[in-house]
């Protein structure tokens, strides 16, 4: 068979990721906290860029007619994820010119005290954290294990044996980790390992350092003075009942009246299954919205929250340099340029993720106004594409904006994702009723019940068809899962 060489033509489109896209895809989806450490970052590592200060007393902050018509501009250019690297007109001049950079253009459009064409946050009041939460620190549970742990008299590898027994607890204080391999690795015998076991469940809480919630309260029960064998009876042999609440059960079982079954039902549900629960660490983590939504007359007003954030220029230093800059100087000029167009486009890049989290808010506002108003139960179905239809972006955008983002509403905080759900219909083929808003009736109607005769799945099923929605069991018994609800029998409050 004859090799030989051709030349031919072929036609193609492919989409080409430049450093500018992938960058403002990356500031796009970053949460606050994660864009001030990279605005940061850019202001150490460019010397271009600056952080500008507020303007004094007297001096004008209103932005000129230039940089208004310019950030006109580029909203509407703000169409899909190519609005996003589509420079303009300026920039494009700015790029492939190789000649002295025109100041006055660049100062009238970006330096402006004002980010973005949105309104901005200044001050907001809210409380600050407690001094407890910020000064104090806790004890660990394996902090305290460790101290009780060095109070014993141990060989070198009894002691190394705890010690791996400490370091494998989980948060609730159960053994995560196989007996047998940790004794392995401390080079002791099964027999031996076991004995430091029990040492580890005599340290305080009683019950930690067990490998099953049978095991844990057992050992809570051993050390009740005076002992209770009914109480270790049940938990050794009739845990799946005690769960179910089959007292009758227990009772014929282990012959014995049903009134001392309940009596010792009393005192286990006293006991704890997760004894390091109480070294977890609770201190308050507070979310800090980035934009917020306030009910002003009968209308709703969306503000971007720009505290703590950095509003970014260009060095007027650097403008002096460029301008003096000899035909001569051209490794000076070209790095000066080069700094000046990454400072550009990092600018340009926060000021479309601002304006683009505004739009996507504002079109949330519009489509969901009964929420805002009356509160979760008035949720309406709504899909990543119906706001990108609004706003005439790509699906995908919608995605990274409502990513980590949160929004302060009159009736709570919430991420933006959490307005897209899938619809439930409702019995009579009318308006239907976002599954967030089913999610909430279930709860109400939980909350609501009687304990001693809670609602079954399918009781739910109706009481909602009622309401006029329809809805199966398993999606009913699914929404209680998620909501960490339990099922009818282990709800149930027999004592």
């Amino acid at each position: 068979m004859a090799l030989e060489i051709k030349q031919s033509l072929r036609l193609s489109q492919q989409l080409v990721m430049t450093p500018q896209l992938q960058q403002a895809i990356k500031l796009l989806q970053l949460t606050r906290m994660e864009l001030a450490e990279v605005v940061t970052q850019e202001m150490m590592e460019n010397p271009i860029l600056e952080e500008s200060m507020d303007t004094a007393e007297g001096e004008s902050s209103e932005p000129t007619e230039v940089a208004a018509e310019a950030n006109t501009a580029e909203a509407e250019q703000l169409r899909d994820e190519e609005s996003f690297v589509k420079p303009s007109a300026a920039e494009e001049q700015l790029v492939t010119q190789k000649e002295d950079f025109n100041w006055e253009s660049y100062v009238e459009e970006f330096n402006s005290n004002s980010s973005t064409t949105t309104p901005s946050m200044k001050e907001i009041n809210e409380e600050l954290p407690s001094f407890e939460n910020i000064l104090t620190k806790t004890t660990t549970l394996e902090e305290h294990l460790a101290w009780q742990l060095s109070m014993v008299a141990l060989t070198d590898a009894e002691k190394k044996l705890g010690e791996l027994i400490i370091g494998n607890l989980s948060d609730d204080g159960y053994l995560n980790a196989s007996l047998e391999d940790l004794a392995k690795e401390s080079s002791m015998e099964l027999e031996d390992a076991e004995e430091i076991l029990k040492m580890v469940h005599n340290f305080d809480p009683v019950g930690v350092g067990s490998r099953n919630l049978r095991e844990c309260l057992l050992l809570q029960a051993r050390f009740m003075l005076p002992r209770q064998p009914l109480l270790e009876q049940i938990l050794e042999n009739h845990l799946p009942d005690l769960e179910r609440k089959n007292y009758q059960a227990i009772a014929k079982a282990l012959n014995v009246p049903l009134d001392k079954i309940i009596t010792a039902t009393k005192l286990i549900m006293e006991f704890e299954p997760k004894p390091g629960r109480s070294f977890h660490n609770s201190d308050t983590q507070y979310i800090s919205p980035d934009i917020y939504v306030y009910k002003v007359g009968d209308d709703f007003s969306i503000v971007l929250n720009e505290d703590g954030m950095p509003k970014l220029r260009i060095s007027p230093y650097y403008k002096n340099i460029l301008a003096s800059a000899k035909e001569g100087a051209k490794g000076t000029k070209e790095y000066v340029q080069e700094k000046l167009r990454s400072a550009v486009w990092l600018i340009r890049s926060i000021h479309n993720r601002q304006k683009t989290i505004y739009k996507v808010t504002e079109a949330i506002v519009k489509r969901q106004r009964d929420f805002f108003e009356k509160g979760v139960q008035q949720l309406k179905p709504m899909i990543l594409k119906d706001v990108a239809n609004d706003i005439g972006m790509h699906e995908s955008t919608i995605s990274r904006v409502t990513t980590n983002k949160f929004v302060h509403t009159p009736v709570g905080i919430f991420e933006l994702k959490y307005f897209f759900n899938s619809s439930i219909n409702s019995a009579d083929g009318s308006d239907s009723l976002a599954s967030e808003a089913v999610k909430e009736k279930i709860r109400n109607m939980i909350q609501k019940e009687d304990p001693k005769n809670p609602l079954s799945d399918q009781k739910i099923v109706e009481l909602l068809r009622g309401d006029n929605i329809e809805i199966a069991r398993r999606t009913v018994a699914k929404y209680r899962d998620m909501l960490g609800i339990l099922s009818s029998g282990k709800r149930k409050k027999v004592i």
